[in-house]
């Protein structure tokens, strides 16, 4: 077997084995570190001596070992407390696997927690990454992540936070929680914030696993599936988002005999199911958006006033400053360049955008469809000095080396 394979294995068996753990010791800080020893141990022994017969009671094993390990080094009440628990049979296969799952995903995305922090406990007790691991995706020192999942284990711990299911009260705002962190984690893998490389397909891919895995835990919820339809509607035009060379390309500009017609089919059919059987959602809108998009065989065929109307919607329904950029671009593609100007002069006034480089991107862009070349030029050099993605900056430094 391959190490991807056991890789594969590992991260689809790590939520089940924290489970187990958790429910035996009550820990979850304890527990979850005594599981990424366990899952370490397997990936260092498994390759050379095969993957066992039962992988996950293999996990839950080697991980109440090391949970006991520590245990013995704690005080004589805490020894006290493991010869109770030793005492209990441990569950290797969890009967409520999915309701386990679920509960992962609502713990790791407590409210208490700092949206960076509920990204890092996410990936490491849901998707079963290594600290490692989510430092290299996200481009940051190891300690920095180890600092943050520290952290958000002691918070967890310092509210009390059970490991169950929230109230029906709670649940809807946990589940937000849970959306945000799905769609942060695919955003900085299509479009990386920073660094040498546009696209961090490790993310993109640990984004949608963890997303299918909600959708199949929660099938019924429209915007769990609108999520998972925007990330396969969005994710189809990649194959067309860089030339041989590196260089970027606008959505105008790709060559959409590149695009994944089976992921737009795929996010189409979700959208549908989606608008028909649940109440409308924030996602499900970008969803529909992104459908326009990618049903307009030619960039000319795009259908900007059904675009600019459901950006109505999507401002009086989930409103922020991205969502005010792009609306200003299809209000732009309908009324004109200068329409479009006028609402981004009023849309500066908001400090969420104060200084940010899309403002000056589509500034540029607008400025060159008015036919104001120099203006434009001006705004792209911007745009390139305050992003701190190379691919953008390479991007916007052409667009503006154009019109010299």
């Amino acid at each position: 077997m391959t190490d991807s394979s056991i890789d594969g294995i590992l991260r689809a068996q790590a939520p089940q084995v924290l489970t187990a753990v958790v429910r035996k010791y009550g820990d979850f800080d304890s527990s979850e570190d005594a599981v990424q020893e366990a899952l370490l141990a397997a990936s260092e022994q498994w390759p050379t001596q095969g993957v066992p017969d039962n992988p996950r009671a293999w996990l839950i094993t080697v991980a109440s070992r090391r949970r006991i390990a520590t245990l013995r080094s704690e005080s004589a009440r805490r020894r006290r407390e493991e010869a109770a628990f030793a005492l209990a049979p441990l569950d290797t296969e969890p009967a409520a696997a999915s309701d386990d799952t679920l509960t992962l995903f609502l713990l790791c995305c407590h409210p208490a927690l700092t949206r960076p922090s509920q990204v890092a406990l996410t990936l490491r007790a849901v998707g079963g990454l290594t600290t490692a691991e989510i430092a290299r995706a996200f481009l940051v020192p190891e300690g920095t992540i180890a600092q943050r999942i520290s952290r958000a284990k002691q918070r967890i711990k310092a509210t009390g936070a059970a490991f169950g299911l929230p109230s029906d009260a709670e649940r809807p705002a946990r589940i937000t929680a849970v959306l945000e962190v799905m769609y942060l984690i695919f955003n900085e893998g299509y479009t990386a914030t920073s660094g040498a490389h546009l696209h961090r397909v490790e993310l993109t891919a640990e984004a949608f696993r963890l997303t299918r895995q909600l959708h199949e835990l929660l099938p019924g919820d429209g915007e769990v599936a609108g999520l998972l339809a925007l990330m396969l509607l969005t994710d189809a035009r990649r194959p067309a988002r860089l030339r041989s060379d590196g260089a970027l390309v606008p959505l105008a500009e790709q060559d959409r005999a590149r695009w994944d017609r089976d992921a737009i089919a795929e996010g189409i059919a979700l959208l549908t199911n989606a608008l028909a059987t649940a109440p409308i959602g924030p996602y499900q809108l970008q969803a529909a958006i992104a459908a326009v998009h990618d049903e307009a065989h030619r960039a000319e065929d795009t259908d900007w006033p059904q675009i600019l109307a459901l950006y109505d919607h999507l401002k009086v329904l989930a409103p922020g400053p991205m969502v005010t950029l792009n609306r200003i671009v299809a209000l732009a593609m309908v009324h004109g360049p200068q329409a479009g100007l006028a609402e981004l002069d009023r849309a500066g006034a908001d400090p969420a955008l104060a200084g940010h480089h899309r403002v000056d991107a589509v500034r540029a862009h607008l400025l060159e469809l008015a036919g104001d070349r120099a203006g434009a030029r001006r705004c792209y050099e911007s745009a390139a000095r305050r992003t701190l993605s190379l691919p953008e900056q390479r991007y916007l430094r052409s667009r503006a080396a154009r019109l010299v």
